[in-house]
């Protein structure tokens, strides 16, 4: 279960991330809303996973959903550059998730 509540709190990390876009400064309250709230439950949750999985090892894949998904939406919803070398980075950043969780199988 605590694998679950990881990735689910990498998911509303993203949603998080993304929405400091669309809050323009705080000064939009529905998406101010609605940023604020993915935080909270994105915290509760890694909270929740930290119980069983090691702090580092949670802390970095919960980072690593995060900055990958943040980075792959940049892309898609605004327009970012989606250059060979941010490509090739968000690549090792889930690489290096990947690697982490087989880590912490054996």
């Amino acid at each position: 279960m605590a694998w679950i509540y990881l990735i689910l709190a990498g998911l509303f990390e993203i949603v998080w991330a993304v929405g400091l876009k669309y809050t323009e400064g705080f000064t939009r309250p529905l998406p101010t809303v609605i940023t604020v709230s993915a935080m909270v439950v994105s915290m509760i949750l890694l909270g929740l996973a930290v119980r069983d999985l090691p702090i580092g090892t949670a802390y970095a894949i919960w980072t690593g959903i995060g900055a990958a998904g943040a980075a792959i939406l940049g892309i898609i919803l605004f327009a970012e550059p989606a250059t060979a070398l941010r490509i090739g980075s968000v690549a090792l950043i889930i690489a290096g998730v990947i690697g982490l969780k087989l880590a912490t199988l054996s």
